[in-house]
């Protein structure tokens, strides 16, 4: 039995120097795997600090810059929405003093020229047409002839 004992002792300190072994190259791809992985954020690192910051820096001056100007344009179009509203009340109020005051300086020829024409048309739709009473009792009409001459009551013509 003994020769069977050195054997399986023989095979386990094989699979105990394996599992050593293992544990070194285990070990070993850590430390490898840590190295690597300081070199890559080293590298990262720096490729941040040269290209990343700077192009971050300007974007963030363009939107600065953006920002202000947003606010500019904002600013000078409120005030031109104001300034247009401002003069459309202005010219409003201007056209209602003119109309008033066209108004107000036209009502009398207006009103004059008005009744100029409701004499002249009353006087052609009428005529001059009096009814005077002769002493005798007769109802005389005084009419224009064409010439202009007018006969009536006094018994006469007479020229208008």
């Amino acid at each position: 039995m003994s020769g069977e004992l050195g054997t399986t002792n023989l095979l386990l300190g094989i699979m105990a120097a394996v599992s050593v072994l293992e544990a070194l190259v285990i070990i070993g791809v850590a430390v490898a795997g840590f190295m690597a992985y300081r070199k890559v954020m080293k590298l990262v690192d720096g490729i941040e600090t040269r290209q990343v910051a700077p192009a971050m820096a300007r974007v963030n001056a363009i939107f600065d810059d953006v920002r202000t100007v947003t606010s500019t344009v904002k600013e000078e179009t409120e005030r031109v929405d104001h300034a247009i509203h401002a003069t459309i009340d202005r010219i409003d109020d201007t056209a209602d003093r003119m109309r008033s005051n066209v108004r107000a300086k036209t009502r009398a020829v207006v009103g004059s020229v008005r009744g100029l024409r409701a004499a002249i048309q009353g006087m052609r739709t009428r005529g001059i047409k009096r009814t005077t009473r002769e002493p005798g009792g007769r109802n005389m009409a005084d009419a224009h002839d064409r010439s202009g001459i007018v006969t009536g009551a006094g018994g006469g013509a007479r020229r208008s």
